[in-house]
């Protein structure tokens, strides 16, 4: 009976996603079959009857094709979890000038929004994706959608064949109810290999974004290896430096008093020794942050647990395996761990944190998760967001669940071999 009814549910699950797939596939010949029948009606008694259809099929094909290919990615992601990657151009930013003018790219317009539609029709049209589009429209109506329309003719000639007396329309009748039943379940599943093979983007659009994502990726590390280099100088200068320029003071002041106060003298060199002492602390510290010692020495989980040790919250570390990675993947690890930390301290008010390193494959996996108020998000001037772009230069990824309430629970993945 479990069987029975798990095949039907089955059935009617593959005849509603057939009957999606028709529609979301078959909108355009549609637009095409009512051009053509507009022309025909339109035909005996104007001789210009031909140029309506002709307008029709070019605007609602090219209207429609983006929206198709949309559709047809949600459903097939939806479906059977195959994400296709939609290839598109992303718009660059807008920038204002100093003439007051906002250059977009292209051109130069006097509104941001001008310059913000300029460019997005700009975009549209000059997109190579838009002629992978419009193939797939055309492919995927003759060979998913046909497929998928198996199932609704057999229904129709189902209903044809019941609605008529005598044999003959009845032997049909049946003979399109099994064709429906039998094909429901499988008629919707070619649409996932028609678009994978023809709506993944194209390997010279593959080139062009990963390119893009270079760009990006090197200006992203330029601009944090200047902020860094700028942390440094300024903790050198107002720290150490300023530490050491007091106690060349002090040992000189001393010098000078040796003959005549030697305890003014002692005192000077007692503070000078406080001073150096303090320094070394101060320089110390300073080469933990730009990069701790024991992740040079013992890796990234012993650095982990050290840095949990140290962390305000309760932070419980758990790792499966003991392994040594590239320098730099550890480093973008660590410091990321610690600023999911940090973040669950200052924003999400948490009280407790777990953080687990596990290898899954040939990749390893990070996961960060605290019980704090949640709400996090990846805004493109925030931390996290950076965060992911530097987890990117190493093809790795960054996923963020936080729901409003809590808990955050962060996912960072870098491809990898121990060793």
């Amino acid at each position: 009976m479990r069987q029975l009814g798990s095949w039907v549910a089955g059935v009617c699950v593959g005849f509603v996603r057939a009957c999606v797939v028709v529609v979301a596939t078959m909108v355009i010949p549609a637009v095409w079959a009512g051009a053509i029948a507009l022309g025909i009606w339109w035909g005996a008694a104007n001789p210009w009857s031909w140029l309506a259809p002709v307008v029709l099929v070019c605007v609602g094909t090219l209207g429609l094709s983006r929206p198709v290919c949309r559709t047809v990615r949600f459903l097939v992601a939806r479906w059977t979890g195959t994400v296709i990657a939609s290839g598109y151009r992303r718009p660059g930013p807008v920038t204002r000038l100093s003439t007051g003018y906002w250059w977009n790219g292209f051109g130069y317009e006097r509104t941001s929004r001008d310059a913000v539609m300029d460019q997005k029709l700009r975009l549209r049209w000059s997109d190579p994706a838009n002629w992978r589009d419009l193939r797939f429209a055309a492919i995927v109506a003759v060979s998913a959608g046909v497929v998928a329309a198996v199932p609704l003719a057999g229904v129709a000639a189902a209903a044809f064949g019941f609605g008529r007396s005598g044999l003959a329309p009845h032997l049909v009748g049946v003979f399109g109810l099994v064709v429906a039943v039998a094909t429901a379940p499988y008629a919707w599943r070619p649409v996932e290999p028609v678009a994978v093979r023809f709506l993944r983007a194209s390997a010279a659009m593959a080139l062009a974004d990963r390119v893009d994502e270079l760009t990006a990726q090197r200006a992203d590390t330029t601009v944090a290896q200047a902020a860094e280099i700028r942390r440094i100088e300024r903790d050198l200068h107002d720290g150490a430096q300023a530490r050491l320029v007091a106690l060349g003071l002090s040992l000189a002041t001393a010098e000078k008093l040796m003959d005549t106060d030697p305890d003014r003298a002692k005192a000077l060199m007692r503070e000078a020794r406080v001073g150096a002492a303090t320094s070394l602390t101060e320089l110390r510290e300073l080469v933990q942050g730009i990069s701790p010692p024991v992740l040079n020495e013992r890796g990234l989980i012993a650095a982990v647990r050290a840095f949990a040790l140290d962390s305000p919250l309760e932070v419980a570390v758990s790792a499966d395996v003991e392994l040594r990675l590239d320098p730099p993947i550890e480093s973008a690890l660590y410091f990321g761990i610690a600023e999911l930390v940090t973040n669950a301290v200052k924003h999400a008010r948490a009280n407790r944190a777990r953080i687990s390193i596990a290898l899954d494959g040939t990749a390893l996996v990070v996961e960060v998760e605290d019980d704090g108020r949640g709400g996090a998000g990846a805004r493109a001037d925030g931390g996290l967001a950076g965060l992911g772009r530097r987890l990117a230069v190493f093809d790795g990824t960054l996923e963020i669940t936080s729901p409003a309430g809590g808990p955050t629970r962060v996912r960072m993945m870098v491809p990898c071999e121990s060793s």
